[in-house]
């Protein structure tokens, strides 16, 4: 046998060996059973929810309302919060719109807005006039709706309606606040 024939038995050996630790490997791995585990628990169904609150803006209260999330709704520092102002009821159908919303008066610039944390939203008027010569049609019985979702609807540009619908929730799901 001269040199050159060895190794080339070496390589062969080599290669069996390897295509048989495959194998073996493979089978080991693909023919584990054993008995079922635990279940995992409850799965999380719901993506987001939607509340409702009416606010009376007032100087009493600084043109502004701190609203705590309901117990029953949990939310995540990651959580979107999103509000939206019924801005006027069309044949029977619901105009919300999303806020920041800024209305153009003889007075000035009216602004809704809130900022939020993930524990409560504080909804307020901004103006750069004196809010205590604002009409009650601004400042009366405003409905808000507050929505929370997950992170990955942050950059979502949604109206109402689409959240609702993406979400799966109708208006009878929406928890109304008390004022």
């Amino acid at each position: 046998m001269n040199i050159a024939n060895v190794e080339q038995i070496k390589k062969n050996l080599m290669k069996n060996l390897f295509l048989l630790l495959a194998i073996s490997v493979t089978f080991l791995f693909s023919s584990c059973e054993g008995p079922q585990g635990p279940p995992g628990p409850p799965g999380y169904d719901n993506l987001g929810q939607v509340f409702e609150t009416n606010i009376n803006f007032n100087e009493g209260n600084n043109y502004s309302r701190l609203i705590t999330f309901p117990n029953n709704i949990e939310v995540f520092e990651s959580d979107v919060v999103l509000v939206y102002l019924l801005e006027d009821v069309v044949n029977g159908y619901d105009v919300w719109t999303p806020l920041p919303q800024t209305y153009f008066l003889n007075q000035g610039t009216l602004l809704y807005t809130f900022d939020h944390t993930f524990l409560d939203v504080n909804i307020f008027l901004d103006a750069n006039f004196n809010l205590n010569t604002l009409g009650s049609d601004f400042t009366n019985d405003q409905i808000f709706r507050i929505a929370i979702l997950p992170s990955e609807y942050a950059n979502a540009d949604l109206t109402m309606d689409e959240l609702m619908n993406n979400l799966h929730i109708e208006t009878s799901d929406i928890e109304i606040l008390p004022n």
